[in-house]
């Protein structure tokens, strides 16, 4: 690979109205001194992301659009990679935008390390209080398991890579991303690439701004199909499960035990000695609050009892959506369900 050779950007982009300029902006003013292109792979949004795209492509022939009317991310990804040309891949997220100089640095890196994926860091931020409250979460180990890319300090190998700068041949290798995905698809494509035997390279100097959800609906939604598919993979794949994966489903049934034996109790249906016993189970809700409690003072900061009080509805919303989504998706699969907070305006 020459040291600086041209790179192809692919975005899948669905109902994206609000940051779809600001991330195309992110990409073009990248200084990278060879040619560069940006495919975006357009679903059928509902909003007047489509609009933007065919309008920031007519002021810019760098900017290439392809339909993806299933609007499936991995089909996506995968049909704007076939409509790029170019022997570096990066991938963006319409809900990102890339730091000055990300993509020279990344391809420094591929050279210096050998490694075939490079990634940085998740780095969340919020303009609304409740999104801020989410970006909060996003950052702190607390909220989504402590992952390398949210915000590791040591750079080194890693088992996935946050949007992630390709080497082409790679990905021709492996098949690309799994379109019978519809969550998860970069740690399952990363886990393919590891298994063939290359490097995937993490960096903490290198943080993407990432803007997530921004209402408590669009949360919930999203982060229970991420719990499905997690379970969903983790069923399919078997071997060992990081214990962050095992927290929250743990929570979930901890407190639904505890609301079942409530009812019984009140029906009832358990006395004596038995529903003595079955009090325990209330211990469950009581150190969960008390651990939201701290930890969202503590661990995400609070300027204000507000921004408390947000810290822990997010990260309950995070916490019991994701957990029984996981349950479900070890139960059942992940079956045909969809991230339904991309649907909506976020």
């Amino acid at each position: 690979m020459s040291e600086y050779p041209a790179v192809s950007y692919v975005m899948p982009v669905l109902n994206e109205e609000r940051y779809l300029a600001d991330a195309v902006a992110a990409v073009l003013s990248q200084e990278y001194p060879a040619e560069a292109e940006l495919v975006l792979a357009l679903g059928a949004s509902s909003d007047g992301t489509t609009e933007i795209a065919h309008e920031l492509a007519a002021a810019d022939r760098r900017i290439i659009l392809v339909d993806n009317p299933r609007n499936d991310i991995p089909v996506g990804l995968n049909l704007a990679i076939a409509a790029s040309r170019h022997p570096i891949v990066v991938r963006v997220d319409a809900h990102a935008e890339l730091p000055a100089g990300y993509t020279r640095t990344m391809v420094d890196l591929l050279n210096e390390h050998g490694a075939v994926n490079v990634g940085g860091v998740m780095h969340a931020k919020g303009r609304t209080p409740f999104q801020s409250a989410v970006a909060r979460a996003y950052n702190s180990p607390w909220g989504l398991g402590g992952g390398q890319y949210h915000g590791a300090a040591k750079a080194g190998p890693s088992d996935s890579a946050y949007l992630g700068v390709f080497r082409r041949e790679v990905l021709d290798e492996v098949g690309g991303y799994d379109e019978s995905l519809r969550r998860a698809e970069d740690w399952e494509l990363n886990s393919r690439i590891i298994a063939a035997g290359h490097l995937v390279w993490y960096t903490p100097d290198v943080a993407v701004t990432y803007w997530p959800r921004a209402t408590p609906v669009t949360l919930r939604r999203q982060m229970f199909a991420t719990g499905v598919w997690r379970g969903h993979l983790v069923r399919d794949q078997g071997g060992k499960t990081p214990w962050k994966y095992v927290a929250p489903p743990v929570v979930v049934l901890g407190l639904a035990a505890s609301a079942t034996v409530a009812v019984a109790q009140s029906a009832g249906a358990l006395r004596g000695g038995p529903a003595a016993a079955a009090t325990v189970v209330h211990a469950a809700p009581i150190a969960y609050a008390a651990g939201l409690a701290a930890v969202a003072k503590k661990s995400l900061g609070a300027d204000s009892t507000s921004e408390w009080l947000l810290n822990v509805a997010v990260l309950g919303i995070m916490h019991l959506s994701w957990g029984a989504g996981f349950l479900r998706g070890i139960v059942t699969g992940a079956a045909a369900t969809v991230d339904k907070s991309r649907l909506t305006r976020r």
